[in-house]
């Protein structure tokens, strides 16, 4: 990490400082960090589980493991260490199986995702993970994250035209808030949003099933095809695309997460919900910067609790998990990205400052913005790998050739 990188943030509060760190912004953090993380995501796995010809309660029960070991574990964490811990599903994996699962018996599949599972695991418990990240400069994890994100800014205005009185309301609010209470705005401009869409009859939810999740077991079976097919690339795909950018983005907010102990937790996770259907647990990315951004709290020594709020809400939407992802469907896309948008402008402002704080890694961190913002996508792995390897290649390729010039 560079000179001009965030202080480092390490915390470890007990209950006593969890209750009093409790705020309504890092509440409201964390409850849009679900909605922008699950609203926009699970129905991937709608979509996959159809494909697979599966029912309705393997369908939940996929969602709903996911979403109980992965709220569990980031919530843990969160209080245990005071570090804002996002875990998430592997949403390109996800993307991965809406494709890929077809044709493969399910039970072979399951042996896949244990299998991918399993390897995450390696890597935490072999410490791969931590000198990785200590070799990633300050400006150029900055960079990707204002990369990850800038798509998200972007959306509030490229929504307009789809729901334009939706959309400038939650703007109008958003301003009105930052004027005279700047801690709530994210609450305020979420209040409004869904108050709106309802006022509207913009949300279908008449026909929604509120059953109670399932967990269904199934014995896992191994095979070659299914592990060259989905093993493996789930494993690339979740540790390239997720693991690294989510812990790059803790980096970025100035804190210094035990990289490699919370991947092997991903992993040991997977492993526990694989044989109820979850494809993969990762750190989170995106929603991450949610919770972690100035508007979950000015002090980032208390954004745990958007964070643990995060954990606890997913825990909860697992009871019902397979009802909740129709809700979500419901919901207007432009009201979802709207929100995410205004609530990371606070994290990409912050991300862009930090990037460009150094004149001598400047043009790095632009290669690694610019690669990352563009979308692109290559081996099945997302431009936020990508991006920070464009950026570490002009890093190097700029830092040696000043090495030289000094010689």
């Amino acid at each position: 990490m560079s000179d001009t990188a965030p202080p480092s943030i390490n915390l470890s509060p007990s209950p006593h400082h969890a209750r009093r760190d409790l705020s309504a912004s890092a509440v409201a953090a964390g409850l849009v960090a679900v909605l922008v993380s699950f609203g926009g995501t699970a129905v991937l796995m709608v979509q996959a589980g159809h494909a697979a010809g599966l029912d309705a309660a393997r369908i939940g029960s996929w969602i709903g493991s996911l979403s109980l070991v992965l709220g569990l574990g980031g919530a843990f964490y969160s209080l245990r260490t005071g570090l804002p811990v996002v875990m998430a599903w592997s949403t390109p994996g996800a993307a991965l199986l809406v494709t890929a699962l077809a044709g493969v018996p399910f039970n072979e599949a399951v042996g896949a995702f244990v299998l991918a599972a399993g390897l995450t695991l390696a890597c935490g418990l072999f410490g791969w993970i931590d000198p990785i990240l200590r070799r990633i400069p300050g400006e150029v994890a900055a960079a990707m994250l204002a990369g990850v994100l800038l798509n998200f800014g972007m959306g509030i205005f490229s929504n307009i035209n789809k729901q334009p009185a939706l959309v400038l309301a939650m703007c109008a609010a958003y301003l009105l808030c930052r004027r005279w209470a700047p801690r709530y705005a994210v609450l305020v401009v979420m209040a409004v949003a869904v108050a709106m869409a309802a006022a509207m009859g913009l949300m279908q939810v008449d026909q929604l099933d509120w059953r109670l999740t399932e967990f269904v077991w199934t014995t896992p079976a191994f095979s070659a095809q299914a592990a060259v097919s989905l093993g493996i690339p789930l494993f690339v795909v979740a540790m390239a695309s997720q693991n690294l950018p989510g812990l790059a983005i803790l980096q970025a907010a100035g804190y210094r997460p035990p990289a490699s102990r919370l991947v092997a937790a991903t992993g040991l996770l997977g492993l526990l919900a694989a044989p109820f259907g979850a494809h993969s647990v990762t750190m989170g990315a995106i929603s991450a910067a949610i919770c972690t951004g100035p508007e979950a709290h000015p002090d980032p020594g208390k954004r745990y609790i958007a964070a643990a709020t995060y954990g606890v809400s997913y825990v909860a939407l697992s009871i019902v998990a397979g009802a909740v992802a129709v809700f979500f469907q419901a919901l207007p896309a432009a009201l979802l990205a709207a929100l995410a948008g205004l609530a990371l402008l606070g994290t990409i402002m912050g991300g862009m400052a930090a990037a460009m704080a150094n004149p001598q890694r400047r043009e790095a961190a632009l290669i690694t913005l610019l690669a990352t913002a563009s979308g692109f996508s290559f081996w099945g792995i997302g431009s936020a790998f990508w991006g920070l390897a464009a950026g570490l290649v002009a890093h190097t390729a700029f830092e040696y050739k000043r090495t030289r010039a000094g010689a």
